[in-house]
């Protein structure tokens, strides 16, 4: 079976697990569909990720995984609400403006979880 043909399933370090597990129920809306010592496992639109423990979350400088949204603003509002803070960058490439950059027709917003790794939403 062919990669292109199977789905992804991002995984993401996480040094205290309990604290990472609440900061994605209360914070992101998400509910572990399975846990097990190895990981949480949270399914996501037909994609799922897991969380694993590991010393090394956070400790990579680039986005780890990104969702797909309709309507960036308002999904940026509504985390916002819920304490999520996005990251503010200023480069050659793109700007934020409240949390956005906007890239031709691309609008993109970077976030932090509880365990230092950095998320993404974007709209297409």
């Amino acid at each position: 079976m062919a990669l292109a043909n199977s789905k992804i399933m991002p995984t993401l370090p996480a040094a205290d697990m309990e604290r990472a597990k609440k900061y994605y129920r209360e914070k992101l809306g998400f509910t572990p569909v399975k846990e097990m010592p190895e990981g949480v496992f949270y399914e996501s639109g037909a994609t799922s990720f897991m969380l694993f423990p590991s010393p090394n979350a956070g400790k990579c400088p680039t986005t780890y995984a990104g969702w797909e949204v309709n309507g960036i603003e308002a999904t940026v509002a509504d985390l916002k609400a819920k304490g999520v803070v996005f990251e503010e960058y200023d480069t050659p490439s793109y700007m934020t403006v409240n949390g956005i950059a906007t890239m031709g027709s691309v609008k993109a917003a970077w976030f932090k979880d509880s365990e230092g790794n950095i998320l993404a939403i974007s709209q297409m």
